[in-house]
């Protein structure tokens, strides 16, 4: 056991020697990489979100729609009521 947590600590080491000995361009490039990956992450939230949003602008749309529908058949309804043409 002693031998495999030797073995990770010198791999650990080495590993952190070789981000350190990075060169300035090697560095700035991994930056860039790291910005783009967090960019396009934040694009993708977003779409989700938009078409959420979409969805339900949508669905209000649509119930909107209903109900002044509804609203126009219960008036004529209401008016042929009150003027005695009803057919009831």
């Amino acid at each position: 056991m002693k031998k495999i947590s030797t073995a990770f600590a010198v791999a650990l080491g080495a590993a952190a020697l070789a981000a350190c000995n990075q060169s300035p361009q090697e560095q700035a490039a991994d930056n860039i990489e790291a910005n783009a990956e967090n960019t396009a992450d934040t694009i993708e939230a977003n779409a989700e979100n938009v078409t959420d949003v979409m969805q339900a602008n949508a669905e209000n749309a649509a119930d909107e729609v209903r109900a002044e529908g509804e609203n126009a058949a219960d008036a004529v309804r209401n008016g042929a009521d009150a003027d005695g043409n009803s057919a009831n």
